[in-house]
């Protein structure tokens, strides 16, 4: 990491003995949000339990209509923002701990409540920094609701005004390829954009021993699944990295009736922002010509999601100083950009900023895989994203002093 100095030994010691004293606490957070998770935009008890913890710690706490909880603290120009999301997923929990989801089909099956209780953990850390004089600037914390759905939240808390003034954002996000106690850091691109695709196809049906009399609508809706992802490839620079993967299709009811409608459905993702501004143009061009030959009727709903995260140079440098005070020069690790969409894109549209990875995986353990209901968090991961947080704000207002 270049020369940027880190926070100072004193607010240091500061957070770590804050962090140290609500370990516990942070954790049990961590299983109550677990136990009790919210779907996008409806992360009410998640937003109470998040203004329960920080209201007699001296933040200063909003709630945007429309969801999430905005805190802030400290005084003079300089600001800084910390982010985490608070929804699950709908998905079955497959965990057996006491402290598994009690919804049914709902679960953090993507560590939002790791980033939730690791949030508050660096919120508390960072109110007492401020309370002995050490902070030197304002902090912001965002606890956006509605990752998980496209766009997604952060327009939501940016529109609320999260950004106004911040220099920097920064955010975690649960990696558990990566062990405890490592951070993936990456400067640049680190996830892809990401946006979803609904094909529907309508046209006249009949019977299956009269093809010709129909427009085999089923016909056509293969060649929809098939050669759009393969024309994709030739239309667009394959450095881009441009992925169309279907993930759901229905069509007819009996296999000897060719159907009037027929529906397929799925996900664009790519690694390049110049594709993704061309993408659905050419998405709905392609699948017009596709279907042509077959005279059917293609009504195409193209939901633009996130763009990609690309983190800023000096602010990833700042991280890399506030991981290297908690976890020493070895602790962050180089990782690899990924097609997994994340709407902290949207707040890197606005300001600099950066988010790495998580190491959620018990050294020696197996690894799991986000969005799964078997997903298992190694718990001393959320102390650490707490310091690791508090020390990257720490040093970035610091930095810009």
């Amino acid at each position: 990491m270049p020369d940027t100095p880190p926070a100072s030994p004193a607010t240091s010691a500061v957070i770590s003995e804050v962090v140290d004293k609500y370990a516990d606490d942070l954790v049990a957070l961590r299983r109550d949000l677990h136990a009790h998770p919210e779907l996008s935009w409806e992360e009410h008890r998640t937003s109470e339990a998040v203004v329960s913890a920080l209201e007699g710690a001296g933040w200063d706490i909003a709630r945007p209509p429309g969801g999430g909880v905005i805190a802030e603290i400290g005084h003079g120009e300089r600001l800084v923002a910390l982010r985490a999301d608070l929804d699950a997923l709908p998905v079955d929990d497959l965990i057996s701990d006491p402290w598994r989801s009690t919804v049914p089909g709902v679960a953090h099956a993507c560590g939002h409540d790791v980033h939730t209780a690791g949030l508050v953990g660096a919120g508390l850390a960072l109110a007492e920094v401020a309370t002995r004089g050490l902070l030197p600037g304002r902090v912001r914390l965002l606890f956006q609701p509605a990752e998980e759905v496209m766009p997604g939240g952060a327009l939501h808390l940016i529109s609320a005004g999260a950004l106004e003034g911040v220099s920097h954002v920064f955010g975690l996000h649960c990696d558990p390829s990566l062990d405890v106690g490592r951070i993936g850091l990456r400067e640049g691109p680190l996830t892809g954009a990401a946006d979803s695709l609904t094909v529907r196809l309508i046209g006249k049906g009949g019977h299956t021993s009269r093809p010709h009399l129909t427009e085999d609508l089923t016909f056509a809706l293969g060649k929809v699944i098939t050669e759009l992802p393969a024309i994709l490839s030739r239309r667009l620079d394959p450095r881009a990295g441009v992925s169309v993967v279907w993930g759901m299709v229905r069509a007819g009811s009996a296999p000897n009736v060719i159907p009037h409608g027929g529906v397929v459905a799925g996900t664009v993702r790519m690694l390049d922002a110049v594709a993704w501004a061309d993408a659905e143009h050419l998405i709905r061009q392609l699948i017009t010509a596709i279907v042509a030959p077959y005279s059917v009727t293609a009504e195409v709903t193209y939901q633009r999601g996130v763009p990609p995260v690309v983190n800023h140079e000096e602010s990833t440098r700042l991280l890399g100083v506030g991981v290297e005070n908690v976890l020493g020069p070895h602790g962050h690790v180089s990782t690899a950009q990924s097609l997994g969409g994340e709407d902290f894109g949207w707040f890197l549209d606005s300001v600099p900023g950066a988010m790495a990875r998580l190491g959620t995986r018990t050294s020696g353990g197996a690894t799991y895989d986000l969005h799964q209901g078997n997903l298992r968090i190694d718990e001393a991961a959320t102390p650490i994203a707490s310091r690791v947080l508090a020390e990257a704000a720490v040093t970035a207002l610091s930095a810009a002093g």
